[in-house]
């Protein structure tokens, strides 16, 4: 019988930056909640290094690569001057995701179809330099096969659709997304490619997606940092990872 492999938790620390920022200064800081986070069970961290430093900034990005003792995850958009901060950093893994400034928080997936030849240097200078390259995209068969054409050895997808149908009540439109990442993750899986996902994962939702043998590891942070105001985020972290081992169990 084929062992699944163990599901790893990333947490995002972006809205504990987005907390501090509000008011200036140095508190909250998402390099204490990174290592709070792992204390309380989480595999590693991710943050995202937006173009306009909306909440995390250069230097908790050195912080967290010096300070933390787990992988870090660097989000970051396909551009010279993020590749050019990977690079000098080296965080264990780089996940590249379509960036707009005018949204809230990141949209979509990356149309690595359509930004074929753009991406493809990106990713064979990151893997150059020792990072891990994922690429953010929706679990669509097209973008799946160009991941892998562009030899980046994993994907992350993009939850958000599903999760936003359960939210919103309209279960045809969420079994239909649930499908499309259930075929999505197998077929990456058998195009050799690591699997992960994330984008507005709940306790609910995170349980549910555990059950994929073919998905490693999910990136959680806005729900995470929510239910911190209310148990702190320890007891958030150690309540995400007991609903991700009673889905994979």
């Amino acid at each position: 019988m084929t062992e699944i492999p163990k599901l790893r938790l990333g947490v995002n620390v972006d809205h504990v930056a987005t907390v501090r920022n509000a008011r200036g200064g140095a508190h909250p800081d998402p390099v204490s909640a990174a290592q709070c986070a792992i204390g309380a069970g989480a595999d590693g961290i991710t943050a995202h290094l937006r173009e306009d430093r909306r909440h995390i900034v250069d230097d908790d990005i050195a912080r967290l690569r010096a300070e933390i003792a787990k992988p870090l995850n660097l989000e970051m958009a396909a551009t010279e001057e993020m590749v050019g901060i990977a690079v000098k950093v080296r965080p264990h893994a780089a996940c590249l995701v379509p960036e707009r400034r005018q949204e809230r928080t990141t949209e979509g997936g990356l149309d690595v179809a359509g930004q074929h030849d753009a991406l493809a240097p990106v990713v064979a200078k990151l893997k150059d330099a020792g990072i891990r390259v994922s690429l953010f995209i929706a679990a669509d068969p097209r973008q799946i096969e160009t991941a892998a054409q562009i030899s980046a050895p994993v994907i992350e997808i993009h939850t958000g659709a599903w999760c936003d149908a359960i939210a919103d009540g309209r279960a045809a439109a969420a079994a239909a997304e649930w499908e499309r990442i259930r075929q999505g993750a197998r077929l990456a899986r058998a195009a050799g490619l690591e699997v992960h996902a994330g984008h507005g994962l709940s306790y609910a939702t995170a349980e549910t997606i555990a059950a994929l043998a073919e998905v490693v590891e999910l990136n959680i942070g806005h729900f995470l940092v929510g239910e911190a105001l209310f148990d702190g985020l320890a007891a958030a972290v150690r309540a995400m990872r007991a609903a991700m081992d009673r889905g994979r169990g």
